[in-house]
């Protein structure tokens, strides 16, 4: 037993008890286990290689079916085995759009062109340099015109107007060059 007196603060520490007593356990008797032949697994690795072989043609077999099926149902097959008796006049497609050109134009108003960037799409309208021109009034000239380029203004009063660079076919692009040396010239953004 442990006592304590009231000066000492030294704890002794309790002692461990001891473990109970168990019985050592008796070894297996040798060649306890019985002899068996050893394991085969029915097709191995070269089982899974078969059927991944016997998939890949089973895929390629039906891939030749489509491709044949798609062959034989195609519009150019039939044309090719029942030839038209009389050739008819063939239809007309849409209309090509026509080339384009750059064309060049001044526009009155510089501020309105300084608004541009190429890639926009504007319609040039026209009107009549003076009221003296009778019952003129202002006509479309280009419609859906591509801006290609926006020179910079070079020393050119604002009312001398502004250079951009349109995308027209040409048609359209005499049109405006006509336009432009009668009459002012104005853009919209489409």
């Amino acid at each position: 037993m442990i006592t304590m007196s009231a000066g000492s603060a030294s704890t002794a520490s309790p002692t461990p008890r001891p473990l109970p007593y168990l019985p050592p356990v008796p070894a297996p008797e040798p060649g306890g286990v019985p002899c068996f032949p050893p394991l085969r697994v029915r097709g191995g690795k070269h089982g899974l290689r078969r059927a991944m072989r016997r998939r890949r043609r089973a895929m390629a077999a039906g891939l030749a079916v489509t491709a044949a099926a798609l062959a034989v149902s195609s519009p150019q097959a039939a044309e090719r085995t029942h030839p038209p008796a009389a050739p008819a006049p063939r239809e007309r497609g849409p209309a090509r759009p026509a080339a384009l050109v750059s064309a060049p134009v001044r526009i009155a108003d510089a501020e309105t062109v300084r608004l541009l960037k190429p890639g926009d799409r504007v319609d040039v309208i026209a009107s009549p340099n003076s009221a003296s021109a009778g019952g003129d009034q202002a006509r479309v000239v280009a419609t859906g015109a591509r801006v290609t380029e926006v020179p910079g203004a070079r020393g050119t009063s604002s009312d001398a107007g502004a250079l951009v660079v349109l995308a027209v076919p040409r048609d359209a692009a005499r049109a405006l060059v006509g336009a432009g040396t009668t009459s002012r010239l104005a853009v919209t953004l489409c």
